[in-house]
């Protein structure tokens, strides 16, 4: 039996939660199959997938040799319990070994990204023997007791005052307070504002410094240069472990395949998620230097799950990673970056609403402007503008992110260029929306 769109929306409505959202206020877009770069409503109207869902999806969906590599692990070996060696399992990791750059090559496995980043909190403190940890304002870690306090961002406020031990830093790139007009003058800044903070705290009391090597939804942030260089000497001199988050950027997202690539740098620590799988099972990975490794050869890691290493979800990663490697899509998003970059260049020389459009990789972003000083929302704030040009986008077949005074540009590594701009077309279309509110 299959449900009209009305049906399917009432029911989710009626007896399911949605996160981050005051529940009548949900407006659930019906989604009935998938194939490639296109969603499909059960009344057949097709969309574009500009946003890879939560920017997970990076080969498409149901790319037919992930699903075959599924179904054939489901009839040999579903579940079975933690402490078990797997096929999967030793083939995984093998893979991610030899994938994760530097000497990164033990991984413990979760269900998801805010586990991998738990665990690594966990880890951390364990091996430095230290409590405080360190990150970012404009960072997001997961909706996770721990990692709510890890993240910088509003989604926090409700879980405050959280868990101990968290200390945020601002960003090379705050939202109002400059560090610099040029890469080298903000790298050097900040680093000193960095290091003054650790004297602050106590070199000694600090275990780590989580980042997103190039931020995700806080905005699609690229360092500036020389900055996580910077970054890794500095966490060096204090024996501060530098922790890598690529659950959002992993995985071919920014062109290559991990966003600290970007930087020549390899973290202490590296946690991954969503493109691991692009979403067709639950995974996330803790990846860990060969000194963390060493240590936990004779000291007992106190981080468990059911879930833990599940074969059907490994197997699916190795199918995903396969897919990957021999169908080029970590080349295909480096190859697109360029197409991104004309046509965001292209939409801001014609809308006067757009600040800037900037991507690495197939990793983009847009900020839309009232005037030529301020942004269109207040900082975790709205505009009517903004619901109008998501429900134009929502009505012409585009789904995308809209947060604050931005939207996104983060389609499958699949994608052609033909299908890339039949994105920004709409998009065009869409700003027009907000130019008619631009106090030009």
């Amino acid at each position: 039996m299959t449900m009209t769109s009305n049906e399917m929306i009432a029911l989710c409505k009626q007896h399911t939660l949605y996160t981050w959202s005051a529940q009548d206020a949900v407006d659930p877009l019906p989604i009935e199959s998938a194939k490639g770069v296109y969603l499909y409503t059960p009344d057949g109207k097709r969309i574009l997938d500009f946003n890879s869902q939560l920017m997970s999806v990076l080969i498409g969906h149901g790319h037919p040799r992930v699903i075959e590599a599924m179904k054939k692990q489901m009839d040999t070996l579903i579940y079975c319990y933690p402490q078990t060696a797997t096929e999967p399992r030793a083939l995984l990791g093998q893979m991610l070994a030899r994938l994760v750059p530097g000497d990164i090559d033990s991984f413990f496995f979760t269900t998801g990204g805010a586990e991998a980043n738990e665990n690594a909190i966990k880890i951390a403190r364990q091996y430095t023997g230290r409590f405080k940890i360190l990150s970012r304002y404009r960072s997001y870690h997961g909706a996770t007791n721990a990692t709510m306090q890890l993240t910088g961002d509003p989604r926090r406020w409700a879980s405050e005052p959280g868990a101990p031990g968290f200390i945020r830093v601002m960003d090379p790139a705050p939202l109002e307070f400059s560090f610099g007009t040029t890469d080298e003058e903000r790298t050097r800044n900040h680093l000193i504002y960095l290091e003054e903070m650790i004297q602050y705290e106590g070199p000694s009391q600090i275990a780590a410094f989580f980042i997103e090597p190039i931020t995700g939804t806080n905005g699609v942030l690229v360092p500036p240069k020389g900055w996580l260089q910077g970054v890794s000497a500095l966490m060096k001199k204090y024996g501060i472990l530098l922790v890598c988050d690529e659950v959002m950027a992993g995985f071919g997202r920014t062109g290559k395949w991990f966003s600290f690539q970007h930087g020549d740098i390899v973290p202490d620590i590296v946690t991954m998620a969503k493109g691991l799988t692009s979403s067709y099972m639950p995974l996330g990975a803790m990846g860990v230097s060969a000194p963390i490794a060493e240590f936990m050869r004779s000291h007992v890691f106190s981080g468990g799950l059911t879930y833990n290493s599940h074969p059907l979800a490994l197997a699916c990663a190795v199918a995903v990673l396969t897919v990957m490697e021999e169908e080029g899509m970590v080349e295909n998003a480096a190859r697109l970056e360029s197409v991104m970059r004309r046509e965001m260049d292209r939409l801001t020389a014609k809308h006067p609403s757009v600040k800037e459009g900037r991507a690495v990789g197939l990793f983009g972003m847009f900020d839309i402007r009232k005037n030529p000083r301020e942004l269109i929302a207040p900082y975790n704030g709205s505009h009517p503008a903004m619901g109008r040009l998501g429900k134009f986008f929502r009505d012409e077949g585009l789904f995308t992110f809209m947060r604050w005074s931005s939207f996104s540009a983060i389609p499958p590594l699949c994608i052609t260029e033909e299908q890339l701009c039949e994105g920004f077309a709409i998009v065009d279309r869409g700003l027009d929306i907000t130019d008619a509110v631009f106090e030009g």
